[in-house]
């Protein structure tokens, strides 16, 4: 918040949401337009946001190939994605389709355009981590927690409604999209996972 507070002190708030300004680097634009003398802060900080987001966006990939591996040992989706590396054992399979699925959406999708899906998919599950957490407490009350979650209904009920808002905020070009992502993993669902699951 405070991070926010001094970026829209140093900048009007409406180039960050201008695709052909501050959208997509917003801290890199507020110091090469706002301060002059400053262009090498601002390949600085361009260069660290990079080098962070090979990080985030490495983590984020091989924990998802780790979602489809659960996903496919509970029959949720076809096998290739559950198969592990005779060597490493990992799901390498699951990696590799990952990498040219993500790599050709990369290619193709303007980078505002994936950076508003990613935020709508993560705001997505804090809402279902949110209401899980506060479901979990009022089905589950007794079960053994490594960490019980302080005031969870307020702190739950918050987290979903913040989180929710911030979806609402983001453009319908985008929503629209995400919506109809969710769709076709309803139609994956009910065609194929639904039928092949063993959790039923």
């Amino acid at each position: 918040i405070l991070f926010g507070h001094v970026l829209t002190g140093v900048a009007n708030w409406k180039d960050f949401v201008d695709p052909e300004k501050g959208r997509e680097a917003s801290v890199a634009y507020a110091i090469s337009t706002y301060m002059s003398g400053y262009g090498w802060l601002a390949s600085a900080v361009t260069v660290a946001i990079l080098a962070g987001f090979s990080s985030v966006i490495l983590v984020m990939l091989m924990g998802q190939s780790r979602v489809f591996y659960t996903m496919s040992n509970d029959g949720l989706i076809p096998k290739t994605f559950g198969e592990l590396h005779p060597k490493f054992k990992t799901p390498y399979k699951s990696n590799w389709i990952l990498f040219v699925f993500v790599g050709a959406f990369a290619a193709f999708v303007p980078g505002h355009v994936a950076g508003d899906l990613t935020s709508f998919g993560t705001l997505f599950a804090f809402v279902l981590v949110s209401l899980g957490v506060w479901i979990l407490r009022v089905k589950e009350p007794s079960i053994e927690r490594p960490f019980k979650t302080p005031m969870a209904p307020v702190v739950a009920v918050l987290g979903a409604v913040i989180c929710t808002a911030m979806i609402v905020g983001l453009d319908k070009q985008t929503l629209t999209v995400a919506f109809a992502w969710m769709a076709l993993g309803l139609v994956v669902y009910f065609l194929y996972s639904r039928k092949h699951s063993k959790l039923q």
